[in-house]
């Protein structure tokens, strides 16, 4: 199995970034799919982008498309999101996720794996 560790959450005015980052130890980092999701209070987790073993494919929910990039590092065993003109609506608590799916997928239940989550607050 593996273990997930992020950080780099934080408070940040809208219109700022973030780098988040996901740190995995344990079974092989690249037999995995890795993602992010996020819920914020009474909310479903929801899902926010999704990278491919090879890091050749990513994938991400409308709301943070062109906002969010996603990227793996394989010598570093993580994976990153950066996070650009953040609004009030992002804030959340952000989980990385790894899955031995053969596909990519974007819901919670096919990932096996979960970090602790980090805290992202985008003031107005």
């Amino acid at each position: 199995q593996v273990q997930l560790v992020e950080s780099g959450g934080g408070l940040v005015q809208a219109g700022g970034s973030l780098r988040l980052s996901c740190a995995a130890s344990g079974r092989t980092f690249s037999s995995y799919v890795m993602g992010w999701f996020r819920q914020a209070p009474g909310q479903e987790r929801e899902f926010v982008s999704a990278i491919s073993r090879s890091g050749g494919t990513t994938y991400y929910a409308d709301s943070v498309k062109g906002r969010f990039t996603i990227s793996r590092d394989k010598a570093a065993n993580t994976v990153v999101v950066q996070r650009n003109n953040l609004k009030p609506e992002d804030t959340a608590e952000y989980y990385c996720a790894a899955s031995d799916s053969g596909s990519i997928p974007s819901k919670p239940g096919r990932y096996a794996y979960w970090g602790q989550g980090t805290q992202v607050t985008v003031s107005s």
